[in-house]
């Protein structure tokens, strides 16, 4: 929980300092833009469990439609009300169904790379944090938690002295190495490793 409050803290600070153009600029969430992101990152906070269950009824139970339904509805809302529901939910001990408070920090840590990666800013997420996200995103069979193949393969955070499996190496630093192994495409020349070679890693 310490880990998720200053996690949250820190990245409503990165957002208040972002120009008009930053916040409605694209994100690695296709087809998103950061007003999008943080409008997907503070539902649980906004959304009531009535106004919840109404949605995803309408969705047919489908919960990728009614969040993008919810993403584009308000990532029109003022973004001073956004990121005030990231700050003041810095404490908020919500975590998604099943995923523990571990669900949460990785919810956190990885959306917030998905907003500061793409502008080239720095996204103060603790190597703590990171570390902690890597191991809970590996999950233990042939596949990450989010489809990525890491069967075969020892996977090295050489910034953070974190490593996880056995094989051919794919390296990389901590953060760009998450968002590869949450289903990000993200550029080659980022990763050393015989496994950069044979595994989809955006050229």
């Amino acid at each position: 929980m310490e880990l998720i409050t200053a996690g949250r803290l820190e990245l409503a600070s990165v957002l208040a300092g972002l120009t008009d153009k930053q916040w409605r600029g694209p994100t690695l969430c296709a087809g998103w833009t950061v007003a999008h992101v943080v409008a997907h990152l503070t539902m649980p906070f906004r959304i009531s469990g009535a106004q919840y269950a109404e949605g995803m009824a309408r969705a047919g139970g489908r919960f990728g439609e009614f969040s993008d339904a919810v993403a584009e509805r308000d990532s029109q809302l003022p973004r001073v009300d956004l990121i005030a529901a990231v700050r003041d939910n810095a404490e908020n001990p919500w975590s998604p169904p099943g995923g523990g408070l571990a669900g949460a920090l990785s919810h956190d840590v990885i959306h917030g790379l998905d907003i500061a990666w793409p502008l080239a800013i720095t996204y103060p997420a603790s190597d703590e944090a990171v570390r902690t996200v890597l191991g809970s995103s590996v999950g233990d069979g042939s596949k990450s938690r989010f489809g990525f193949h890491v069967e075969g393969a020892e996977l090295r955070a050489d910034d953070l002295g974190w490593s996880s499996g056995a094989g051919a190496p794919l390296e990389g630093r901590g953060r760009e190495l998450l968002l590869l192994i949450a289903g990000r495409a993200m550029p080659r020349d980022l990763f050393s490793g015989a496994v950069a070679e044979r595994i989809g890693v955006a050229a």
